[in-house]
């Protein structure tokens, strides 16, 4: 019997040569097609693929396969962010886009991402869709893409092209580059190397190079990955903000002029401080069950209206696509705003923070402090327990049991259960634990006034679900 492929929060993921194979990856590109030809009768579609190994073999089995159902494509030949491709499918106008990525996963991971014709990824509806589509073998087509190309069923794009022009319209990017903000940047071997160095050209640059690898470590922009780009930044004594990007470039980590991390739940505070407050936008704000209840505070504040989420940011996008949002986003770093695309896009976040640095003069650390006026000082963290299946579900089924009436210390005043289980503990901290979606993981979020605390919370926690 064929292994069945499933989706899971963002595409379908699995490691190289074992489950993502030519084979598999021909049976999920059939079923895009057969979807397309079901939904349109012009069917196109966009493929792109970012710097993990095999971008070129699985993105041009993509290819293959799409054109012999008579699906025309658009394809950029180099890597490229999923932003990028999100983006060239929306002003294609193609139903659907495929990007060949595993995102912030290990690099023996490789992936297959849905986008819609909005600019942003594929509904669940959709999805599933596809999904159930899948059929159990998929022929390879014998054709090369050159005789594709001479049929007309393969256009050759220049997918950067078209964002970079994209961002210059979004931006004052001469004022940035003219302001004497000092920034480093950190690719982390991801698709935003590129297009990054075009824009701000005077940065410094970490690992802005092709490395499928990526060195052995998960591009994912957290702390303990991006040790580098923080030693850079305490070392140099100069730099106002480090920005780093996951591997496809849609997700964002920020650090400020001392090395110190700015995690994701700050960032989406200071995005909405500086959408609503300076630059006049409105609408309200969607994010994931996993970010932090001080998002509810400022809006409060601010008579923003909030919409939570389960995790995916495909939940966000749906909403996106319909309503008046401001900010929409995820603990993971995956943000989208107003004015863009509805897509998770790294970039384009760091250069809205970027901008109005530039045009108020103001530090990062002075906008953190904005945002502490009205939310509060709070520290976050998580830790991944990488645990066997049996000792994962034991725990998640104790969750749903509600056997937990303490973490060590920490009584629960709370609980909620819209995607995984957040409790409120005493003083404004909580703790959050949830089975990650496409690693052998249990994820425990914390969150206090202190990181004192927030690992103090931690520890007791895991002793609590280990014992």
């Amino acid at each position: 019997m064929q292994q069945k492929i499933k989706f899971g929060t963002d595409g379908w993921r699995a490691i190289i040569a074992d489950d993502y194979t030519v084979a598999n990856l021909a049976r999920v590109a059939k079923a895009t097609a057969l979807w397309l030809k079901k939904n349109t009768d012009n069917p196109t579609l966009t493929v792109g693929y970012d710097c993990r190994f095999g971008g070129v073999l699985f993105s041009e089995t993509v290819i293959k396969v799409v054109t012999a159902e008579g699906v025309k494509v658009f394809y950029d030949k180099n890597f490229v962010s999923t932003p990028m491709i999100s983006l060239a499918t929306f002003n294609h106008k193609c139903l659907l886009g495929v990007i060949i990525t595993a995102s912030h996963n290990p690099p023996t991971y490789n992936g297959f991402k849905l986008k819609a014709h909005y600019g942003g990824p594929a509904t669940p509806t959709v999805i599933q869709q596809v999904e159930d589509l899948i059929p159990d073998t998929c022929e390879l087509p014998a054709i090369s893409l050159e005789e594709l190309e001479a049929k007309g069923l393969l256009v050759y794009e220049n997918f950067e092209e078209m964002y970079y022009q994209h961002v210059l319209k979004g931006f004052d990017i001469d004022k940035i580059n003219q302001s004497g903000i000092k920034i480093a940047y950190d690719a982390m071997y991801g698709a935003g190397q590129r297009v990054f160095k075009r824009l701000i050209p005077h940065a410094r640059h970490l690992h802005c190079e092709y490395n499928p690898s990526f060195y052995g470590r998960a591009p994912e922009p957290i702390h303990k990955n991006l040790m580098e780009l923080s030693d850079l930044i305490r070392q140099s004594g100069d730099i106002a903000l480090g920005v780093a990007n996951d591997g496809d470039a849609d997700r964002i980590g920020l650090y400020d002029n001392e090395g110190k991390f700015i995690d994701a739940h700050h960032i989406l505070l200071l995005l909405i401080h500086i959408l609503y407050k300076y630059n006049n936008l409105r609408g309200k704000v969607v994010v994931a069950f996993s970010a932090s209840p001080k998002i509810k505070k400022m809006c409060k504040a601010y008579g923003i209206d909030v919409e939570i989420t389960k995790i995916g940011f495909k939940y966000i996008s749906e909403i996106m696509i319909h309503d008046d949002v401001l900010v929409g986003g995820e603990e993971s770093g995956g943000i989208a705003v107003k004015g863009h695309i509805p897509e998770r896009d790294g970039i384009w976040d760091a250069l809205v923070v970027l901008e109005y640095m530039a045009k108020s003069g103001k530090s990062i650390k002075q906008l953190i402090d904005e945002v502490y006026e009205v939310v509060g000082a709070f520290s976050y963290n998580r830790n991944d327990l990488h645990l066997t299946e049996e000792v994962k579900l034991n725990i998640i089924d104790n969750c749903s049991k509600g056997v937990y009436k303490a973490f060590g210390s920490y009584a629960i005043e709370q609980v909620e259960t819209i995607d995984g289980f957040k409790y409120y503990l005493p003083n404004e901290c909580n703790v959050m634990i949830r089975a990650s979606g496409t690693e052998p993981v249990l994820r425990v979020y914390a969150e206090a006034p202190t990181m004192e605390e927030v690992n103090k919370i931690l520890e007791e926690t895991k002793a609590t679900l280990l014992a």
